[in-house]
């Protein structure tokens, strides 16, 4: 190697070492969900480029192009949720779900408990609602007649 082609390698190398130094370019690196949109805002601006270059007036594309319109807000969206994570940071993922988990297998587990053992659910529906009370029914009207038998017509 000729020293020209040593120094640009040198200098190459200590640019990417400041690089990867960068909190930006770590946070690029290490959080996909900034990835995902910086890259939708590129592929929405590339393809908004693309319908404003096709030849046809700008102020025309600006104006009457709903596809364009559509792309534009699409990249500038994109591009304001990238923002807005590159400056609160990396998220911290929560781990187990602590009492909010433990609660929800106890409401679950009491509900499957209830609903597959009678004795239980009769223990719970009385403590509710009180102990039910047996009585025996005994009509006082007696039953309908049969009704009369309709004559056929011969």
């Amino acid at each position: 190697m000729n020293a020209v082609a040593k120094s640009k390698a040198t200098k190459a190398k200590k640019a990417a070492e400041g690089a990867w130094s960068n909190p930006y370019v770590q946070r690029v690196v290490e959080d996909a969900e900034l990835r995902d949109n910086v890259r939708a805002a590129y592929d929405s601006a590339r393809s908004a480029y693309g319908r404003l270059a096709n030849g046809k007036p700008a102020a025309k594309v600006v104006m009457d192009d709903k596809k364009f319109q559509k792309e534009l807000k699409q990249a500038a969206d994109a591009l304001k949720e990238a923002s807005t994570a590159l400056r609160q940071g990396p998220k911290k993922q929560r781990k187990g779900g602590g009492l909010g988990k433990l609660l929800l297998v106890a409401i679950v587990g009491g509900a499957l408990a209830i609903g597959l053992s009678e004795d239980l659910r009769s223990k719970v529906l009385d403590a509710l609602f009180g102990k039910e009370e047996e009585f025996d029914y005994s009509s006082t009207t007696a039953p309908a007649s049969a009704p009369p038998a309709s004559v056929a017509a011969g």
